[in-house]
C-alpha cells in the first residue's frame, strides 16, 4: 500500500502556470488590438498624430499611477480576488472603448482601462512567490511572457483577418468578451496558497516552499516605504526596466505605422512585421526562462540573473541603433525583431529578481520596478508623435531607445537578488 511519504508530487503548480499564461494571452490581445486599429480609429473620430498619442500614453499614465496600491492590495488580500477584479475590469474597459464618440471619451476610457488592468503582472508575480519553487521561477516566468507575447504577436494577424468582416467598434467588444471566462475558471479553482488548495498534497507542498522564505519582516507605516524606497538594489531594478516597457510599447502602439511610413508592404506582410517582434520574442521568453535557472546554478543567483541581463540589454542596444540607421525597411523591421527579442529574453531573469529581492512582498517590489517601465510606456508614444511632428523623423525616438538600453545594462550591473528588501528569517540558497 502506498504510504503519503511515497506518493509522488501532485502537479497542481503547472495548472496555476496554465491558467497565469491563459491570462498573459488575453491581457496582450486586449491590449495590443488598439494599435491595428489606430488609423481606422483616428478616420472615425478624426483625431491626429499626436492626439492618438496621447490615447496611447494615457493607459500607460494610469497603469503607473495605480500598479503600486494594487499590488500592496495583492500582498495583503491574495491574488484570487484581486486579479479577477482586474480583469473583469479591464474585460469591461476593453468593451466600452467601442463605444466611444470623440477624443476626450476615447481618453478617458482608455485611462480606466490601465488603471483597471493595473497590479496584473505583480499579481501574478505574487502568485508565483507562493506557489514556484525558486528553481523554476526563470523558466516559468519565460513562459508567463511567452503566452502574453504569443497574444501579443497574434493579435495584428488576428485584426487583419476579421477587419474586413467587422469595424473596429465590434472587435473590441468581441476581444473584452473572452476575459469573463477566465474570470470564472480562476475563482473556482484557484487559491492564494498551495496549502489551502485540496489538489496539492505534501510532496508537492513540500517542493513549493523548500527554498522561499515563509516569512517577511513586515514593516509597516513609513517603515515599509523606507525600506522600499532606500534600497539601491531597487532603484536599479527600476531604471533597468525603464526601456524594457519603452520598446514593448513601440511594438504595441506605433509599430505598425512605423512600417508603414518606412516601407512599402502588403497589407498581410505588414499585419506580419508588426506581430513579428512578439512573436519572436516567444523563443526569448523561453530560452531567457531556461537561461537564467541554468546560470543560477552554475554560477549563483547574482550573475544568473544580472550576467544574463545585462548582455541581453546589450544585444538589445545595438540591434535597435541598427535598425535606426537602417535605409532598408526590411532591415530595421528585422533588427527591431532581434531587439525586442533579446529584451523579452531578460524578463525571467528580471521578473525572477523582482520575487527574490521582494519575498512576502514580491507584489510591491515588482510593482515598483514596473512602474518605472510604465513611465516608459507613457513617454514612449508621445516622444514618437513629436519627434515626427517636429523633426519629420521616426527614427529619432529608435536611437534614443538604444541608448536607454546601454544605460540599463550598466543598470544590471547594480542589482543583487540576493539581498532582499525587507528583512527575512530564511535567505534563498541555491
Amino acid at each position: 500500500m502506498m504510504t503519503i511519504e511515497s506518493q509522488p508530487a501532485t502537479r497542481a503548480r503547472f495548472k496555476v502556470v496554465g491558467l497565469t499564461v491563459t491570462l498573459a494571452f488575453i491581457t496582450y490581445l486586449d491590449r495590443v488590438c488598439i494599435s491595428k486599429l489606430a488609423p481606422e480609429i483616428m478616420r472615425d473620430l478624426e483625431l491626429s498624430r499626436v492626439q492618438m498619442g496621447y490615447v496611447f500614453s494615457s493607459f500607460a499614465l494610469a497603469y503607473a499611477i495605480f500598479e503600486i496600491p494594487t499590488a500592496w492590495w495583492a500582498d495583503r488580500q491574495g491574488t484570487r480576488h484581486v486579479l479577477a477584479r482586474i480583469v473583469v475590469w479591464w474585460s469591461t474597459l476593453t468593451i466600452a472603448t467601442a463605444a466611444a464618440f470623440n477624443y476626450v471619451s476615447l481618453l478617458v476610457i482608455r485611462f480606466l482601462f490601465g488603471a483597471g488592468e493595473a497590479g496584473a503582472w505583480p499579481g501574478v508575480a505574487k502568485t508565483f512567490s507562493r506557489w514556484i519553487p525558486v528553481r523554476e521561477r526563470g523558466r516559468v516566468q519565460g513562459i508567463f511572457f511567452a503566452g502574453a507575447h504569443l497574444g501579443g504577436g497574434l493579435t495584428p494577424l488576428l485584426v487583419v483577418a476579421i477587419l474586413p468582416y467587422f469595424n473596429w467598434r465590434v472587435i473590441f467588444v468581441l476581444f473584452g468578451s473572452v476575459g469573463f471566462l477566465w474570470v470564472i475558471v480562476w475563482r473556482r479553482w484557484f487559491r492564494n496558497d498551495p496549502s489551502e488548495h485540496a489538489g496539492v498534497n505534501r510532496r508537492e507542498l513540500e517542493l513549493i516552499t523548500a527554498e522561499r522564505s515563509l516569512e517577511s519582516g513586515h514593516a509597516a507605516g513609513w517603515d515599509y516605504w523606507r525600506r522600499l524606497l532606500g534600497h539601491r538594489g531597487v532603484w536599479a531594478l527600476c531604471l533597468m526596466y525603464f526601456p524594457n516597457s519603452f520598446i514593448f510599447y513601440f511594438c504595441i502602439t506605433w509599430l505598425p505605422t512605423y512600417l508603414e511610413e518606412k516601407g512599402s508592404f502588403a497589407p498581410s506582410m505588414l499585419g506580419l512585421l508588426a506581430g513579428l517582434p512578439l512573436l519572436v520574442s516567444i523563443l526569448g521568453d523561453l530560452f531567457g526562462g531556461v537561461t537564467t535557472d541554468w546560470a543560477v546554478a552554475r554560477f549563483g543567483l547574482r550573475w544568473g540573473r544580472c550576467g544574463v541581463g545585462a548582455t541581453a540589454y546589450l544585444i538589445a542596444g545595438i540591434s535597435i541603433i541598427v535598425a535606426a540607421a537602417s535605409h532598408s525597411a526590411m532591415v530595421s523591421a528585422a533588427m527591431i525583431t532581434l531587439g525586442t527579442a533579446a529584451t523579452m529574453f531578460t524578463l525571467g531573469a528580471a521578473w525572477s529578481t523582482a520575487i527574490e529581492m521582494g519575498g512576502d512582498h514580491a507584489g510591491v517590489v515588482s510593482a515598483a520596478m514596473n512602474t518605472c517601465g510604465q513611465i516608459g510606456s507613457l513617454l514612449c508614444p508621445l516622444i514618437v508623435a513629436y519627434s515626427v511632428e517636429w523633426f519629420g523623423s521616426w527614427d529619432l525616438p529608435l536611437y534614443i531607445m538604444g541608448g536607454l538600453f546601454f544605460g540599463g545594462m550598466f543598470c544590471w550591473l547594480l542589482i543583487d537578488p540576493g539581498k532582499p528588501v525587507f528583512a527575512v528569517k530564511e535567505h534563498l540558497s541555491i
